[in-house]
């Protein structure tokens, strides 16, 4: 039987939401969740050793909504609570959304749709709407996986089966940032297709110290990382290692193989 298959065609879909100190985001983020008109859902929320607030809110709003489940752990990190809410998560199909985020009514629905309706479908994701320090539409480009090895092209906020999660042993816990692509490249840098709906189906939310921001502090550890765990990949897509300026990767790749290839030839000779 194929893997793939989902057979329930209303299968459970689980919502794990990471949280640290997000005391003043976290609320909206579960009402966004709480309101999809999706069902069944279960929202399993970690608190990442948050100093603040936010175990309570979280608590809080379980205490009135069966399906949101709280899980409290040290301060570990993002990937580490992202792992630790699937290793526990009943549903079949997994969807990431950052306490600081929203997701749109129909996001989930319209996304298990394209999981029944084909089995090569590894991942589904949307556009994205930016708000906060920022606004406007967040238009992902077409997945391709040759430009996957240069750059991500999906958001966090993706569904996926949790099989392929457990198959790819999943988010890596100690790459210094840009988890999610580590993560992406691992899953589909052999096959699988990736769907983008064309419609706003999550709410990124810009402020001063966001992750986002904070990732690019870690470029040099981030990259040596992708290069430890991929080195096949970027081999097959680049011709050699992915380098500090990503888009220039194919090009000094291909620069450094006529350079060495000259200089063994000159020492032959």
């Amino acid at each position: 039987m194929n893997e793939n298959k989902i057979i329930n065609r209303n299968p459970l879909v689980t919502v794990i939401v990471p949280a640290y100190n997000m005391e003043n985001y976290i609320e909206e983020c579960l009402d966004s969740v709480l309101q999809s008109t999706y069902s069944p859902l279960e929202v399993i929320v970690v608190d990442d050793g948050s100093t603040d607030t936010t175990l309570h809110v979280a608590q809080k709003i379980a205490s009135h909504h069966e399906i949101v489940k709280v899980i409290a752990q040290p301060n570990m990190g993002v990937s580490h609570a992202r792992n630790n809410a699937i290793e526990v998560a009943g549903g079949e199909l997994i969807l990431p959304v950052d306490a600081d985020d929203k997701i749109a009514p129909d996001y989930i629905g319209l996304a298990v749709e394209q999981f029944l309706m084909d089995d090569t479908v590894k991942v589904v994701t949307a556009h994205g709407e930016f708000f906060g320090n920022r606004t406007g539409v967040w238009i992902l480009p077409t997945f391709d996986r040759h430009r996957l090895a240069t750059r991500n092209l999906i958001s966090v906020c993706a569904m996926y089966r949790k099989s392929d999660w457990k198959r790819v042993g999943g988010y890596c816990t100690y790459i210094k940032g840009l988890e999610d692509w580590d993560f992406w490249i691992s899953m589909l840098k052999d096959e699988g297709n990736v769907v983008c709906l064309n419609k706003v189906g999550f709410y990124y939310r810009i402020r001063p110290n966001s992750k986002r921001i904070n990732d690019r502090k870690h470029k040099a550890s981030v990259v040596a990382t992708l290069n430890e765990r991929h080195p096949e990949y970027f081999q097959h897509e680049l011709g050699g290692p992915l380098h500090l300026h990503r888009s220039c990767s194919r090009t000094l790749n291909k620069l450094n193989y006529w350079r060495n290839k000259l200089f063994r030839k000159s020492v032959i000779s």
